[in-house]
């Protein structure tokens, strides 16, 4: 017997609905590269969302279930393409502007695009490749100038394209379980893997999120949206303001510290997002030249590889600003989890919350977590055995998009993160390494990701990436590489022994460290643990 209830599909056409009902009011605030900041409100963006529906059916002839690919920042009209592409059922397939011109060629074509709207500062990275893009049919120019000249053929200019089209545009009836987006995987090994995510993940990824528990939004905020839109659909953060009624503000390319802290003192910034590469930036630039008046900020989530303890640490207690420490994938739309204090941790010393407040949380409500060994077996939630991070929801990828490949995949359904974690008795989860980094010395295990997070509470220390060499004796055994904080900082190996003898065993130190300038980051500002491996196997790691 079913129940008696409204089929009532879950669309982003009702987020978009809801938000220009409810809160048509709200700002969308754009920094964009030449200086200029434009605003508008939800209500001017659902008008121009509607124009724009029209525009791909009647200009373009995009019919339901095309692929519409998006090059570009974060900014209204990036925002604009979120809803409009899936709201008249088209695809918004975002681009990650960051891939190498093999890769974004690849998952052009893989995609099928027939339309691309590309930003004008970021046309040379297209221009090299469109002889090679088989579907393309027609390239949009967004914030270019009247006299842009490009090499890009069937070339239309975002406003020019909106200009004539009209503001009524009926929604189609939309299956909730139709595509809306598509995002591929980083790529790091191998070409890169599509996910392709329906409206109803769409939604309940959104609506989960804003809840006390999770995300905590509501329309008393103002969230700055650092994590770009060509990323994991900028973590769903676009659909959830709609929905919580945020202020929303987008930085474009402006992702430099100084940029950042100037955005979050003009706007009044209380919520922002990012990986910890930029918050590292953030903290370092404030530490160097601290606000004359305590920002608006209250908190930043974090996601895309482990937030130091030490940054939690220092943030909160320098400028009174809260982390909070996430974890996802592209394959898990992306949030799965979030580390929140509960009422039972109150009784806890500052630095036992702290340690809770590390770990990469508990999972939300619609998501599973469990851990199997080697040997196949479920681990017991004890917060020490560690396995294989497996994950369930209903906005977890079921396979990839045009692969037969299920490697990824269990026979009961769950997919395998390649995540080596731990989960302790209050569904707490922790990522103690990806598999692939673990380092095994003289057959005990040493996290990579441990060892980075103390080296980087080091005062002098800005950056630190571990990765396993060959060892004739130990077969493998760990190498840091060190970015100081300071360049004419100097720091000798001995010190680092000793500094990690406080918290690590022997076997696990390191013995050897190299000192660089920078760690080579991913297209999604994760340490590059591949890159540095060939760095250093071809002597170049100095």
């Amino acid at each position: 017997m079913e129940g008696l209830i409204m089929d009532y599909p879950l669309t982003t056409n009702t987020i978009l609905e809801y938000g220009n009902n409810v809160y048509h009011h709200k700002k969308i605030i754009t920094h964009l590269p030449d200086g200029t900041r434009h605003e508008y409100r939800f209500g001017d963006m659902y008008k121009r969302c509607k124009k724009l529906a029209n525009a791909l059916t009647r200009k373009l002839g995009i019919t339901k279930g095309d692929m519409v690919g998006t090059f570009a920042w974060n900014h209204g009209p990036h925002v604009e393409l979120y809803y409009g592409v899936s709201g008249m059922g088209a695809v918004c397939h975002t681009i990650n502007i960051r891939l190498s011109s093999h890769q974004i060629e690849y998952i052009i074509n893989n995609s099928e695009d027939k339309v691309i709207f590309v930003d004008a500062t970021l046309v040379p990275l297209l221009e090299k490749i469109a002889p090679l893009l088989e579907t393309v049919e027609y390239y949009i120019l967004i914030n270019a100038a009247e006299d842009f000249t490009t090499t890009l053929p069937n070339t239309l200019h975002y406003e020019d394209l909106l200009a004539d089209q009209s503001e009524d545009f009926e929604w189609p009836t939309l299956n909730e379980n139709d595509a809306c987006g598509l995002c591929y995987t980083s790529g790091t090994t191998g070409f890169p893997k599509g996910v392709l995510y329906s409206h109803r993940s769409t939604f309940l990824h959104a609506t989960t999120i804003i809840s006390p528990n999770a995300g905590n939004f509501s329309n008393r905020d103002t969230v700055l949206l650092i994590v770009p839109q060509f990323h994991v659909m900028a973590w769903g953060f676009p659909y959830l303001c709609l929905l919580s009624g945020s202020n929303m503000v987008l930085p474009s390319s402006n992702l430099q510290p100084e940029a950042i802290i100037k955005i979050l003192k003009e706007e009044k910034v209380n919520k922002a997002n990012g990986v910890p590469t930029i918050w590292l930036g953030v903290y370092d630039a404030m530490k160097m030249n601290p606000p004359k008046e305590k920002l608006a900020l209250e908190e930043y989530i974090v996601g895309g590889s482990a937030l130091p303890k030490s940054l939690i640490e220092g943030f909160e207690k320098d400028f009174g600003i809260r982390g909070v420490h996430a974890w996802g994938m592209t394959e898990t739309s992306p949030l799965g989890t979030v580390s929140r204090i509960q009422s039972k941790h109150e009784r806890l010393s500052e630095n036992e919350k702290l340690d809770i407040r590390a770990k990469q949380g508990t999972a939300f409500p619609g998501v599973e977590l469990r851990i199997v060994t080697d040997d196949g077996t479920l681990a017991p939630t004890d917060g020490k055995t560690m396995g294989e991070l497996q994950v369930k929801g209903a906005w977890t990828v079921s396979s990839y998009f045009k692969t037969n490949n299920h490697e990824s995949f269990t026979e009961d359904g769950w997919f395998k993160t390649g995540d080596v974690s731990t989960i302790d008795e209050d569904g707490y989860m922790e990522i103690k390494d990806r598999a692939k980094d673990l380092i095994k010395s003289g057959g005990e295990w040493i996290s990579s990701v441990a060892l980075e997070s103390a080296l980087m509470a080091h005062p002098k220390i800005k950056e630190a990436a571990v990765i396993a060499i060959s060892d004739e004796k130990w077969v493998e055994k760990p190498l840091a590489s060190i970015v100081l904080v300071h360049n004419e900082d100097k720091i000798l190996d001995e010190e680092l022994i000793e500094f990690l003898s406080r918290d690590f065993v022997k076997y696990q130190i390191p013995k050897d460290y190299v000192y660089i300038k920078e760690v080579p980051k991913t297209s999604v500002g994760k340490f590059d643990k591949k890159e540095i491996r060939r760095l250093f196997s071809e002597g170049k790691l100095n």
